[in-house]
């Protein structure tokens, strides 16, 4: 994993609304690229790489059930939320057949539209970890299983819990790289809150004590980014 921020697509041609969303969407933390109607939004996806699009159905020049389509083609995985005025209930199943993960129809609040932006990003980056066939992870002197939850340095074999366990398997996916804690938090406690983010802590103060048996593993903290697990 890289240290840059979550990439949205945002496709919407109401000019103040597109503002405020990428205003709002910046300050949470995201990468929003805005584009005024379909056609440029779909420059915009042939040019880069996002994790998620935001398309407003009603577009000059081309309307956001054509550009899901043509985003469709290029790529199956990438979550779309459409964002719509119309409520009909042959708009919201067009939006579905053309591959859309959700429907929210404006007016909307922005907390409503985070929410379910994140829960998709939630689940998009759960199923990218499950589908992650690696289970056996060599980290200097030891062996980890994740499927196993264990930990072996030489002849001496310690069991770790779940948690423990799907936490060091996102350090050994991103091995040299940082592990950031709204990722990792989002991934396994499902929730980034204040709590959640402090048992993180004391999971990666067990990490560090459990791999201590070799002086050239480590887990730095990257101030206000996350964690990175290097092999000196």
């Amino acid at each position: 994993m890289n240290e840059e921020r979550t990439k949205l697509l945002l496709a919407e041609d109401d000019p103040n609304l597109g503002k405020l969303l990428n205003e709002y969407l910046d300050a949470k933390g995201y990468d929003v690229k805005l584009a005024e109607n379909g056609k440029k939004g779909f420059d915009y996806f042939k040019r880069g790489k996002f994790d998620l699009c935001l398309l407003d159905v009603m577009m000059p020049v081309k309307d956001g059930f054509t550009l899901a389509k043509e985003i469709r083609a290029m790529n199956a995985e990438v979550p779309i939320i459409f964002l719509t005025a119309k409520s009909m209930k042959e708009d919201t199943i067009e939006g579905f057949n053309v591959g859309a993960d959700d429907y929210i129809t404006k007016p909307f609040s922005m907390e409503e539209l985070l929410a379910r932006l994140k829960a998709i990003l939630r689940r998009t980056k759960v199923q990218t970890l499950s589908a992650n066939a690696e289970t056996i992870f060599n980290i200097g002197k030891y062996v980890f299983d994740h499927n196993s939850q264990t930990l072996t340095l030489g002849k001496k074999k310690t069991s770790i819990t779940t948690k423990e366990a799907d936490l060091l398997k996102l350090l050994c996916i991103n091995i040299n790289n940082v592990l950031t804690r709204e990722f990792a938090l989002n991934t396994i406690w499902f929730d980034d809150n204040f709590f959640t983010a402090r048992s993180m802590d004391v999971y990666i103060g067990k990490l560090r004590k459990l791999l201590s048996g070799d002086s050239k593993v480590e887990i730095l903290n990257i101030h206000g980014k996350g964690f990175k697990l290097l092999i000196n």
